[in-house]
């Protein structure tokens, strides 16, 4: 049997800790056998879950004997690992023992010095964290889980079912790993990434700077097809002194500035109103039903039927 071990640490993130659990404990070969022996661990008799206590029956020394370790998120992720667990992981790794992060569980493999030089993911909110703790890491918060071979990491809550039905499915096939999505009740394969899910929030500028009646007057005219001349005689300003400004200002472009604010109008369009595509491309001010699916698979990281699937309100 294939072991799997999970790390419970303090602060331990009850959801990330029971799907692994409960994902790779349920999953079953064609027989019926159990491909999976899944083992609780943990550095400490007792660890804190927050609104519980976990009493995990194996300690480090289990991760020696694991084919697979799930590091799950914690509550707040410490810049240093516990004693002995970064050894252990190290220890592990160097047996080739694969290592699979959840959410911010990134920040414990992250702190073993393993994903230097790696692509990884985690919770959209933390990835610039993330980045911050461990340049060396490279970080796409766009995407629900990054398979580098022996070392995988997911992003938030649901994405960690999205990666244990991915490493399923590469251990012992489709035909196991749909058994195990249709018990959990998941698609084998979510259509997008994380980015669907990132809040896109319009570049600020701080209030009473210059370009501040420009960007409230971009955001209610947004619908329209503006060119940067035309930005730029509106602000009363030549096209390379804007393009000065926004920059010092937003951090952006003009034209970026204005095609996030007419992604952001979609996204709402998409999510409270049943108008079609076509339509809502031509609202939004990208002209072509083609530019504005493009457009916003660049931005949004999935098609706009698709976001409107997962996202809309229900209303008619």
């Amino acid at each position: 049997m294939h072991t799997v071990a999970v790390l419970a640490l303090d602060g331990v993130i009850p959801f990330d800790l029971s799907v692994p659990i409960d994902t790779f404990g349920r999953a079953r070969l064609p027989d019926g056998r159990e491909p999976y022996r899944v083992r609780v661990c943990s550095a400490r008799d007792e660890v804190d879950a927050g609104a519980f206590t976990v009493r995990a029956p194996y300690g480090l020394q289990a991760l020696a004997e694991a084919d697979t370790i799930i590091l799950p998120g914690v509550a707040r992720p410490p810049e240093t690992l516990p004693p002995g667990v970064g050894e252990a992981l190290r220890a592990a790794a160097a047996n080739g023992t694969r290592i699979a992060s959840i959410c911010v569980g990134a920040f414990l493999l992250a702190a073993t010095g393993l994903l230097d030089g790696l692509r990884a993911t985690t919770h959209w909110v933390a990835a610039p964290d993330l980045a911050r703790r461990h340049p060396a890491v490279t970080v796409d918060p766009n995407v629900l889980y990054v398979d580098n071979g022996q070392f995988l990491t997911s992003a938030g809550a649901a994405a960690a079912l999205d990666m244990c039905l991915h490493m399923i499915r590469k251990d012992f096939g489709s035909a196991v790993a749909a058994h195990a999505a249709r018990l959990s009740v998941m698609p084998l394969e979510r259509e997008g990434g994380q980015a669907q899910f990132i809040v896109h929030d319009l570049p600020p500028a701080p209030a009473g700077t210059t370009l501040e009646p420009l960007l409230a007057w971009l955001e209610d005219h947004c619908d329209q097809d503006l060119t940067l001349a035309e930005i730029a005689a509106k602000a009363g300003m030549s096209t390379r002194t804007l393009n000065r400004r926004f920059r010092e200002q937003t951090g952006t472009t003009p034209l970026q500035w204005l095609h996030r604010a007419r992604v952001r109008r979609a996204q709402y369009l998409l999510e409270t109103t049943a108008y079609p595509v076509e339509r809502i491309a031509v609202q939004t001010g990208f002209g072509s039903p083609t530019a504005f699916r493009e457009r916003f698979r660049r931005v949004v990281g999935t098609s706009p039927q698709a976001y409107r699937r997962a996202f809309r309100a229900g209303v008619s």
